[in-house]
């Protein structure tokens, strides 16, 4: 079992950054993909970005392509998003998970794939 905890999230202003940490005990991280999804009461769970167990090539989806980095610290098992130039649109609750079946592949990106999740972090971005 994996439990994964979020935190860093809050209300910014447009143009502003934060960095969402995800925190995870149970199990050592090194083993899996781990990914960053976001969600709102409009629309389903989205995938934001994910790192594979290498920490080598990454994924971003579009909406964050240029403003989001993934990372990870294994020695610290955390996983971490960094988000620049924030927008209204990010608005959301931002989940992070852990992917063991496929998580030497950095495209595989289904959240159908992931075993283990958080809970959330609330992220408001104000106009």
């Amino acid at each position: 079992q994996v439990q994964l905890v979020e935190s860093g999230g809050g209300l910014v202003q447009a143009g502003g950054s934060l960095r969402l940490s995800c925190a995870a005990s149970g199990r050592t991280i090194s083993d899996y993909a781990m990914g960053w999804f976001r969600q709102t009461p409009q629309k389903a769970r989205e995938v934001v970005a994910r790192i594979p167990r290498s920490g080598g090539s990454l994924y971003y989806a579009d909406s964050g392509k240029g403003r989001f980095t993934i990372s990870r610290d294994n020695a610290k098992n955390t996983v971490y998003l960094q988000m620049n130039s924030l927008k209204p649109d990010d608005t959301a609750v931002y989940y992070c998970a852990a992917d063991l079946r496929f998580a030497a592949y950095v495209t595989i990106i289904g959240r159908s794939n992931y075993d283990y999740w958080g809970q959330g972090t609330q992220v408001t971005v104000s106009s």
